[in-house]
């Protein structure tokens, strides 16, 4: 049975605060950095362009988007949650380059005119949302004739984790992903999901995260992990400690690995 996953109904959470803060520590992790920013070239992002990213979250994105399109370009965010949408009101006020704007909308129901982006992304959204193909095909309406939607996303079909327990820790991260995601192999549908809406000369790119340290965003991520096996009844608690306690003789003995792969599809509007 699914359990509802938070990021649908983020203002409700107890933990709201805590996922804001997750939010923008992935945003600082060097691998993170790094991929976000090769997709935006290969969307591309150009200077004085005028772009949407649906699903804005706290605005870690939408942050880049503004300094690649500079003064004379425009960044715009959507978010349904009001909560997240603050948060990134505030981180954004001293952002560099073109001035962002925020609204508060749900992405399959978007409060543009037909034609009115030189692009249009949604990066780490698809996973979490109902209907992707809707967000998709609104996304598409308002970007213009020749300009681009792009996606990219998570796939927890293709994660590795270095552990003493390999089997232990393929029941925690399959068991918590298909708990929680409709799909938890969202990335490598992207393409098929461009086509669906009607983009044409669709292109991916398959990159990246890795971390050999376990930089403070992995940690969180894998007790995030651990935290539901517990909550959902994939392993006990006891269970879910040793195996946090596996990770931590990974690091000491320089072993540790974690890689993850990203997705990213980019289509044309046809004219």
């Amino acid at each position: 049975m699914l359990r509802p996953d938070p990021w649908r109904t983020l203002d409700a959470q107890p933990n709201v605060v805590k996922l804001i803060e997750g939010l923008e520590a992935r945003g600082k992790a060097r691998g993170q950095v790094r991929l976000r920013r090769r997709f935006l070239r290969f969307v591309p992002v150009s200077r004085g362009g005028h772009v949407l990213e649906v699903g804005c979250g706290s605005g870690v994105v939408l942050r880049d988007i503004a300094a690649m399109v500079g003064r004379r370009g425009e960044a715009v965010g959507v978010d349904p949650s009001r909560t997240i949408l603050d948060a990134a009101r505030r981180l954004s006020r001293t952002a560099p380059g073109a001035r962002m704007a925020l609204r508060h909308a749900d992405g399959a129901h978007l409060p543009f005119t037909a034609d009115r982006f030189d692009a249009a992304l949604a990066i780490t959204v698809i996973l979490h949302v109902a209907d992707p193909l809707a967000i998709v095909r609104e996304m598409a309406r308002v970007t213009r004739p020749g300009g681009r939607v792009g996606l990219q996303d998570q796939d927890f079909g293709m994660l590795a984790v270095t552990h003493p327990d390999r089997a232990l820790t393929d029941r925690i991260m399959q068991g918590v992903a298909a708990a929680v995601y409709p799909e938890p192999y969202s990335g490598r549908r992207l393409p098929r999901l461009l086509v669906a809406a009607g983009l044409q000369r669709v292109r991916v790119l398959t990159d990246f995260f890795q971390d050999t340290t376990l930089e403070p965003w992995t940690k969180t991520f894998l007790e995030r992990r651990a935290e539901n096996a517990v909550r959902y009844e994939v392993v006990d608690e006891a269970t879910a400690l040793r195996w946090l306690d596996g990770f931590t003789a990974e690091v000491a003995a320089g072993t540790f690995v974690l890689t993850m792969t990203y997705y990213g599809a980019v289509g044309t509007k046809p004219a």
